[in-house]
C-alpha cells in the first residue's frame, strides 16, 4: 500500500492508523503547495481532487478522504480493534464521530488556514470552532479515549484536527480534558511513530 501525505496535514489520521495497524506501506509526500510529488508528478494524476490523504492499496485501488480510508485500515486488522465490528451500534457511534470531526471540527479549521479568508470570518470560525471543542471536551470527561476505554481511528483523527489550534489561534488551553486525551493519544508508540515519519517530532 501507498499512503499519500502531506506532513501534518489530515492525513496524520490515516499514518497514524496504519501504524497502530501494524501493516506494510509505503509513505509518498505530496506538497499540498505545488501538488507535486517528489518525483515531479503531478499529484492531480493520483487523486483530480488535489488534496490528500489517498490510500493505493496493492492492486493499485485507490481510495478518498481520511474517514473511509481509516475504516478501511481497522477492518484490515479486526483483533487490534480500531473500529467496531461493521453493523454495529457501536460501529455507527464511531462513523457518527467520524463525521462530526470531519465536518464540525476539520471543516472548522478550513478557513483559519486561507490567508484570503477575513479576519472577521476567522474570528466567526474560532468562535464556533471553540464551542464544538468545548462539547467534545465535556464528552472525554471520565473517558480515556472517544470511545471509552478503546482507541479507535476516530482518535486519530480528533488528535489530528485539534493539532491545528495552535497554528490558527484557536485558545483550547482551558479544555483540561482535552489536554489530557490529547497527551495520552500523543504519548502512543504508533502515534509518536508517525509524526516522526512526518519531521513532526525530533
Amino acid at each position: 500500500m501507498k499512503l499519500y501525505y502531506s506532513p501534518g496535514a489530515c492525513s496524520l489520521s490515516p499514518h497514524i492508523a496504519l501504524h497502530e495497524a501494524g501493516l506494510a506501506f509505503t509513505p509518498v509526500l505530496a506538497s499540498t503547495k505545488s501538488h507535486k510529488l517528489q518525483d515531479g508528478t503531478d499529484f492531480h494524476t493520483i487523486n483530480p481532487l488535489g488534496y490528500v490523504p489517498v490510500l493505493e492499496l496493492d492492486d493499485g485501488t485507490r481510495l478518498r478522504e481520511g474517514p473511509a480510508i481509516v475504516q478501511y485500515i481497522a477492518d484490515q486488522v479486526p483483533l487490534k480493534m480500531l473500529a467496531p465490528v461493521n453493523g454495529s451500534l457501536q460501529r455507527y457511534r464511531l462513523q457518527e464521530w467520524l463525521t462530526f470531526i470531519g465536518t464540525e471540527i476539520h471543516k472548522g479549521f478550513s478557513p483559519l488556514f486561507n490567508p484570503a479568508t477575513p479576519e472577521e470570518y476567522k474570528t466567526m470560525a474560532r468562535t464556533k470552532l471553540l464551542e464544538r471543542l468545548q462539547w467534545v471536551d465535556s464528552q472525554l470527561a471520565e473517558k480515556q479515549y472517544i470511545m471509552g476505554d478503546q482507541f479507535t481511528v476516530a482518535d486519530g483523527y480528533l488528535f489530528t484536527v485539534t493539532s491545528w489550534a495552535k497554528l490558527t489561534h484557536v485558545d483550547i488551553s482551558g479544555l483540561a480534558n482535552l489536554a489530557a486525551y490529547r497527551k495520552r493519544v500523543g504519548a502512543r508508540p504508533a502515534v509518536q511513530a508517525a509524526m516522526k515519519a512526518e519531521g513532526l517530532l525530533k
